[in-house]
C-alpha cells in the first residue's frame, strides 16, 4: 500500500444575498471590495485557481490550479455567484475537476448541502430536498453525477446518510471523534473507540437500516487544525515536512476551509502550491488522489458506528444550533448564546406553516407535492425551466393564476430552506449579519406564505424571538431587531418600482414616451413605461413586476414626486393597482445597504462614462502637446494638462510617441503626473485591457510586450494579476509569447 495524500477544501460563504433582489448588496466591512465574497474571491478562491510558484529570484516559474490537484466542494449559492460575476474563476473550478477525473480517474469535485442546514435538525422531506437539490447544482456545473456530499457542519446522523445513499452518494467526509465503533478488518465485531484510536488511514463502511451502506472518510485532525491555527500556511516547506512527518501507509486526508489559503493567512495558496507541487512529482515517496479515486481503489475493509447526531465544530452534537452548549468562537467569553434556541424555534413555527400551506394548496396543484418540492431543484439549478417543469408536475388543465400560486408555493419553500443556513447559529450574538439574514430570509418566506393564502405566524414568531436578547444592549431583544433591521429591508410593489425608476433615472436610462425600460436584478426585473406628457408634468407611467422563478407578472400605475437630482432619495413614489389600496414610497426609508448599492451603482456609471467619454475626446491631446520654446519649462496652461493627464498616458501606453512632436516633454510630463499620483486606477483598467487582449484567439503579443514596456517606462504600477493569468495558458506559444512572459515576471 502506498502512502497517498488528499487535501480537501470547504470552500463555503455565508449566503448574503437580498431574498427579494436575489443579489448581494454592499457591505461596509469588505471595503473598497462591493462586499465580502467580492473580496474572499480575490484574497482566496481566484489566487488558489492560479497560484503563482517562485524561483529564487522572484520570478514566475509556474501558476499551479491547486483546485485540480485536491478534493474540493464550493457551496452551491457561491459557485453560482462565482459563475455569474467571477466566470474566469468558475470556469478553472470546472476545469480542475474535468483534469483531475483524467489524471485520477475521478473528478475531485464534491457536492455540497443546497442551504448549509445542520441535516440532522432538517425534517425527513426537507433532508431530501437539500440533498436533490445539491445533486442537481453540482450536475449543472460539473456535467456529471457527485460521488461524495459535504455535509454542513459535518453534522451528520442515520436519517441523512440515508438520504444521501438514495440519493446514489458513495461516501462522506467526518471528523475521527464522530466515531463510536469500528470493526476491524475481516470481522463483524464492533468495539468502542476513543478519537486517537480510529485508524484513518483508510475508509470505512457505515451500514444503514434500509440494507444500504455509504463510506465515510476520517480527516487527520492534528495536520488539519495546524492548517487553520498554527500558522503552517506560512511556510510551504515547513507544511510539507509536517505532512512527510504525519503520513504513512494508507491515506492522509485533510479537511480545511477553502479560505484559509489567503485571506486567512497571506499566501497560504502559495504554500499549498508548494506541497501539491511536491506530491504531484512523487517526493518523499507521497502520492496525491482524491477521495474518489482513493475509494475507488481502496474499498471499505472496516466499517464503523457513528455518534449521532454529531458535527466537526461542536463537541456536544448539534446543540451549537440550537442551545446555550457553550461552543462559540471565543472572541467574546462573557457573552452567552442563550438566544439561539428562540432563534430556532422561531423558524421552526414559520416553516410548520409554510409546510402546511405548501401541503394544503399543493394538493389540488401538483400530481405529487413532495415529488415537485424535491425536483424543484432542478429549475433553481437552471437545469428545467418553469414551463417544462409545470408540464411534469403540474396538474393538467389548470388556471395562469393556478400554475403562478404553484410557483409561489415552491419559492415560498426555498426561502424557508435557506433561513435556516448553520452560519445563523455558529457565532457569538443574535445581532450579527448571519442572524439577520436568516430572518431575513425567513421575512420573505413569510410574505410568500401570505400571498399564498397562508397563515400569518409574524406575531408568534416576533413573541418567540422576544425571548432571543442579544449580548449588546444596544440591540435589544429579537423581536426588537427584527422590527429594527430585518422588516425595513422587505420589498414592496412600490420600492421595486421607486428604485427601479431611481436607477433608471441616476443611469440616464428613462424611456421616452412609449417606450420601455428594464430594471433588472437576479431576483426580479421591472419594466418601465412613460405616460405620455408626463415628462413636463411630473413623471409617471406604468410598471410590471416579475419575479424569478414565478409566472404571475404584477402591473401597477406609478408617479414620482418632488425628484431632485441633487438629492435623488429625498422624493416619493406612489403606486397604485385596480382592487388594491394605494402604495407610498420614500427611497430615503432604504436600509443602507440598498441606498449604497444605488451609490454605488451612480459612481460606477459615471466613472464609466467619464473615461469613455475622456479617451473619445482627447485622443490628439499627446499630438498637441508641443515642443517647448524659449525658456519656456513646461507646459502652457500646465494646470489644464493635468486634468487631460490620465488619458494621455493610456494615448502613450497604447501607442507610444506615435504623433507626438514633444515626446521627450511629453514623456517626462507623463512620468511627472504618474509619479505625483497613484493612478492604480489606471493600473487596474489597464490589467483590464491587456487582459482582455490576450483573450483573443490571436493576440498580438508584440503589441502586449510594447504597452506593458511603455508602462514601466512611466513608472505606472499595471495590475499584472489579470495579466499573467491570462498570459498562463499562451507560454508555449511562440517567441513573441516568451518575451511577453518575461515582461511579465515570469521565469520562461
Amino acid at each position: 500500500m502506498s502512502r497517498c495524500l488528499c487535501i480537501h477544501g470547504h470552500f463555503y460563504q455565508p449566503p448574503r444575498e437580498d431574498p427579494w433582489l436575489d443579489e448581494i448588496l454592499p457591505e461596509g466591512s469588505a471595503a473598497p471590495f462591493l462586499h465580502w465574497n467580492e473580496r474572499i474571491v480575490r484574497e482566496s478562491y481566484s489566487p488558489l485557481s492560479c497560484a503563482r510558484r517562485m524561483d529564487g529570484q522572484g520570478r514566475i516559474t509556474e501558476l499551479v490550479n491547486c483546485y485540480e490537484w485536491m478534493s474540493f466542494n464550493v457551496g452551491p449559492t457561491l459557485l453560482g455567484w462565482l459563475k455569474r460575476k467571477v466566470p474566469e474563476t468558475y470556469e478553472r473550478i470546472r476545469q480542475a475537476d474535468k483534469a483531475s477525473e483524467e489524471r485520477f480517474g475521478r473528478g475531485g469535485a464534491v457536492a455540497q448541502i443546497m442551504h448549509h442546514v445542520i441535516m440532522p435538525l432538517a425534517s425527513l422531506r426537507d433532508k431530501r430536498a437539500e440533498t436533490a437539490w445539491a445533486v442537481s447544482d453540482f450536475q449543472a456545473h460539473f456535467g456529471r453525477d457527485p460521488e461524495g456530499m459535504w455535509l454542513s457542519e459535518a453534522a451528520v446522523d442515520t436519517e441523512t446518510l440515508e438520504v444521501l445513499a438514495e440519493a446514489n452518494i458513495r461516501f462522506t467526509i467526518l471528523a475521527p471523534r464522530q466515531a463510536r465503533a469500528i470493526t476491524d478488518p475481516g470481522s463483524e465485531q464492533y468495539r468502542d473507540v476513543a478519537e486517537h484510536e480510529v485508524d484513518i488511514r483508510e475508509p470505512y463502511q457505515v451500514d444503514l437500516p434500509s440494507g444500504r451502506s455509504i463510506a465515510v472518510f476520517f480527516y487527520n485532525g492534528p495536520v488539519s487544525q495546524a492548517v487553520a491555527f498554527e500558522n503552517l500556511l506560512a511556510d510551504g516547506g515547513n507544511f510539507w515536512r509536517r505532512i512527510v512527518d504525519s503520513s504513512s501507509e494508507g491515506l492522509l486526508s485533510l479537511a480545511t476551509d477553502g479560505e484559509t489559503y489567503g485571506h486567512h493567512f497571506h499566501f497560504g495558496d502559495m504554500a499549498l502550491a508548494y506541497v501539491l507541487d511536491q506530491a504531484s512529482r512523487g517526493a518523499d515517496g507521497i502520492e496525491l488522489t482524491n477521495f474518489a479515486a482513493y475509494l475507488a481503489k481502496n474499498p471499505p475493509r472496516r466499517k464503523a458506528r457513528l455518534w449521532e447526531p454529531s458535527s466537526w465544530s461542536c463537541v456536544h452534537g448539534v446543540e451549537r444550533w440550537r442551545s446555550d452548549c457553550g461552543c462559540s468562537t471565543g472572541g467574546h467569553p462573557d457573552w452567552n448564546q442563550q438566544w439561539r434556541a428562540p432563534l430556532r424555534k422561531s423558524l421552526d413555527i414559520l416553516k410548520a406553516a409554510v409546510d402546511r400551506r405548501f401541503d394544503e394548496a399543493g394538493a389540488a396543484i401538483f400530481k405529487d407535492p413532495d415529488r415537485a418540492f424535491i425536483d424543484f431543484g432542478q429549475v433553481v439549478s437552471g437545469r428545467v425551466e418553469e414551463k417544462a417543469f409545470a408540464t411534469s408536475h403540474f396538474r393538467p388543465k389548470l388556471s395562469g393564476e393556478s400554475v403562478g400560486l404553484g410557483f409561489t408555493l415552491l419559492s415560498m419553500q426555498k426561502w424557508a430552506l435557506a433561513m435556516y443556513a448553520s452560519c445563523a447559529w455558529f457565532f457569538d450574538d443574535l445581532a450579527r449579519i448571519e442572524p439577520v439574514n436568516g430572518l431575513t430570509y425567513a421575512l420573505r418566506a413569510l410574505d410568500l406564505l401570505r400571498k399564498s393564502g397562508g397563515q400569518d405566524v409574524e406575531e408568534q414568531m416576533r413573541r418567540v424571538l422576544s425571548e432571543a436578547c442579544s449580548n449588546d444592549p444596544a440591540w435589544g431583544r429579537g423581536d426588537e431587531i427584527w422590527d429594527k433591521e430585518v422588516v425595513p429591508r422587505r420589498e414592496t410593489s412600490a420600492s421595486l418600482v421607486g428604485q427601479a425608476v431611481i436607477r433608471l433615472l441616476l443611469q440616464d436610462r428613462l424611456p421616452e414616451d412609449g417606450r420601455e425600460a428594464e430594471a433588472r436584478w437576479s431576483g426580479v426585473s421591472v419594466r418601465v413605461s412613460l405616460t405620455e406628457g408626463s415628462r413636463s408634468e411630473g413623471l409617471a407611467g406604468d410598471a410590471s413586476i416579475q419575479w424569478r422563478h414565478e409566472t404571475m407578472v404584477e402591473s401597477v400605475h406609478w408617479s414620482l414626486e418632488g425628484f431632485d437630482p441633487r438629492n435623488p432619495l429625498d422624493c416619493v413614489v406612489r403606486v397604485s393597482q385596480p382592487g388594491a389600496a394605494p402604495e407610498e414610497f420614500r427611497p430615503s426609508s432604504l436600509p443602507w445597504k440598498k441606498q449604497q448599492a444605488l451609490a454605488v451603482e451612480l459612481a460606477e456609471s459615471v466613472d464609466e462614462d467619464a473615461w469613455s467619454s475622456g479617451v473619445r475626446r482627447n485622443l490628439g491631446a499627446n499630438a498637441l502637446y508641443l515642443p517647448f520654446q524659449e525658456a519656456q519649462v513646461e507646459q502652457t496652461r500646465s494646470g489644464s494638462w493635468r486634468v487631460l493627464a490620465p488619458w494621455m498616458v493610456w494615448e502613450w501606453i497604447e501607442r507610444g510617441d506615435a504623433g507626438a512632436p514633444a515626446a521627450e516633454e511629453l514623456r517626462s510630463f507623463l512620468q511627472t503626473w504618474v509619479k505625483e499620483h497613484e493612478a492604480s486606477s489606471l493600473g487596474r483598467r489597464l490589467g483590464d485591457r491587456l487582459a482582455g487582449m490576450l483573450s483573443e484567439a490571436s493576440p498580438d503579443f508584440g503589441r502586449i510586450e510594447s504597452m506593458v514596456r511603455r508602462a514601466e517606462e512611466l513608472g505606472l504600477r499595471l495590475d499584472m494579476w489579470p495579466v499573467q493569468n491570462a498570459w498562463g495558458p499562451w507560454r508555449n506559444s511562440g517567441a513573441e509569447a516568451v518575451r511577453l512572459g518575461r515582461a511579465l515576471g515570469f521565469a520562461v
